[in-house]
C-alpha cells in the first residue's frame, strides 16, 4: 500500500471515576479505596516505551500534534502526576510547538488550585463533562456535580489562564423538553467557552440505562431539539464543523479532527485504542481493559488486548465512519493517501449516495448533504464491504 503518513496524536486513558454513570459504556471504573495513581503513570510510560519499540520506523521523525487525556475522570490525577507523564512523553517523542494538550475534567473533581497546576504541567485545553445545567437532569444522569459547581469550575479554569475550554452537553435527556435543552445551551454560551460538544443521549448496550430505560424524547422531538440548539449555537458564533461539535473561529479540537480525518494516534492506558499507518497498511491496537491487569502487565506484551491489520475490504467503511462526520467533508485525495486504495473502490457506493441526495457530487471532495447528515448511519453503511 502507498500510504502517506498522516498527522500523529497521543491518546492517554485514565480509567477511574468517582462513580459510574448509568448511560456510560466507556472503559471506566468506580473508585474503590485509593487507586494506584502514581503506579499508573509509571505503567503509562512503560506502555509508551513498548509501543515505540513495537511500531519502530512507522513513528520515526513524526511529531505529536495533540495529546488527549480521556477517561474515566483524568482530573482525579493531580497536576504533578499529569506533569510527570507529559515530561516523560516529551523525553520520548517530539511535540509540535503548538501541540494541543486536552484534559477531560469532571466539574465535581477539581479545585481552583488544580487548574493553575494543570496549566503549569503543560495542559492547554480543558474539556468539562457538564452534560446539563439542570440539577434534576444531572441527578438522573448520575452526575456528581451540580449546575452551580459546573459553572464555577469553568470560571475557575478561565481565571487560571486556560483560554481553550470545551463544554460537553447532552440532549434528549429523560423527559427533557425543547425549552429545557435550549436553556442548557444558553447557560453554556453565557460562560464563553471556545468549544461546545452537543450530542444526543443514546442507550448503549451493557449500561444501567439500557437495562432499565428512562423515558426519553421520541425521534421527532430529539430532532427538533437538535435543530433548535444547532441554530442557537450558530447565532452565538459557534460554527458546526462536525456532527456534534461547535467551535469559535480557530478553536476546533485538533485531536478530534485528527480522528475524523483518519489520522494516526498512539493509544496508551487501560482499554486505550490506537491506529498506526505503515508500509503494510493500517494497524489497530488496543490495550487490556481492566486497570489491575494493565498495571500488572506494565510494558509487557500482556498489556495488549488486541492487534490487527485493517483489511482492504474494511478500510473504506472505517475511513467514512470518521470522515463523513465532518460538515465540510474531506478532500477526495485524502482517501487514497490514508487508505492506500484507489478512488474506484468507493465509486459505486458514492454514486448511490449522490443519487439518493445523501452526498454532494464533487470530484474533489467527499461531503454529505444536510439530508445525508440526518441519515448519516445509512450513508456510512453504504461503504461497508
Amino acid at each position: 500500500m502507498n500510504l502517506v503518513p498522516p498527522p500523529l496524536s497521543l491518546y492517554v486513558h485514565m480509567p477511574w471515576c468517582v462513580r459510574k454513570c448509568p448511560y456510560c459504556d466507556f472503559n471506566s471504573h468506580g473508585v474503590r479505596g485509593t487507586p494506584a495513581y502514581a503506579d499508573y503513570i509509571d505503567a503509562l510510560l512503560a506502555d509508551l516505551d513498548a509501543d515505540l519499540r513495537d511500531f519502530g520506523t512507522a513513528l520515526h521523525g513524526r511529531p505529536i500534534y495533540s495529546v488527549f487525556f480521556g477517561g474515566g475522570t483524568p482530573s482525579l490525577f493531580t497536576p504533578e502526576l499529569v506533569g510527570r507523564f507529559l515530561d516523560g512523553a516529551r523525553e520520548r517523542l517530539a511535540f509540535a510547538p503548538d501541540a494541543e494538550v486536552t484534559l477531560e475534567t469532571n466539574p465535581g473533581t477539581v479545585e481552583h488550585g488544580r487548574f493553575d497546576g494543570y496549566l503549569a504541567a503543560g495542559v492547554n485545553r480543558i474539556s468539562f463533562g457538564v452534560q446539563s445545567f439542570d440539577n434534576d437532569k444531572l441527578r438522573r444522569l448520575g452526575r456528581i456535580h451540580s449546575a452551580n459547581e459546573a459553572a464555577d469550575a469553568v470560571r475557575q479554569a478561565q481565571d487560571a489562564g486556560i483560554d481553550n475550554i470545551n463544554i460537553d452537553l447532552m440532549y434528549a435527556l429523560p423527559e427533557q423538553t425543547l425549552a429545557g435543552a435550549l436553556d442548557d445551551v444558553e447557560q453554556a454560551i453565557a460562560l464563553g467557552p471556545t468549544h461546545v460538544s452537543h450530542y444526543q443521549l443514546t442507550l448503549e448496550p451493557n449500561t444501567a440505562f439500557a437495562a432499565n430505560p428512562p423515558p426519553l424524547p421520541d425521534d421527532d422531538a430529539a430532532w427538533a431539539i437538535q435543530e433548535a440548539c444547532e441554530s442557537r449555537l450558530g447565532d452565538a458564533g459557534y460554527g458546526q464543523y462536525e456532527v456534534s461539535a461547535y467551535a469559535s473561529p480557530g478553536r476546533r479540537c485538533a485531536h478530534n479532527l485528527n480522528y475524523w480525518r483518519f489520522g494516526d494516534y498512539l493509544g496508551i492506558g487501560a482499554g486505550a485504542h490506537g491506529k498506526i499507518s505503515d508500509t503494510n497498511g493500517v494497524r489497530r491496537r488496543w490495550k487490556t481493559r481492566l486497570p489491575a491487569a494493565y498495571l500488572a502487565s506494565a510494558g509487557q506484551s500482556a498489556r495488549i488486548g488486541g492487534d490487527n491489520r485493517v483489511t482492504s475490504d474494511d478500510l473504506p467503511f472505517e475511513y467514512m465512519l470518521n470522515a463523513l462526520r465532518l460538515i465540510d467533508g474531506v478532500p477526495m485525495k485524502d482517501f487514497s493517501e490514508r487508505t492506500g486504495l484507489p478512488h474506484s473502490v468507493i465509486a459505486p457506493a458514492l454514486a448511490m449516495c449522490v443519487a439518493r441526495g445523501w452526498m454532494v457530487e464533487d470530484a474533489g471532495t467527499l461531503k454529505t448533504t444536510p439530508l445525508g447528515q440526518r441519515f448519516l448511519n445509512d450513508v456510512i453503511e453504504a461503504f461497508m464491504a
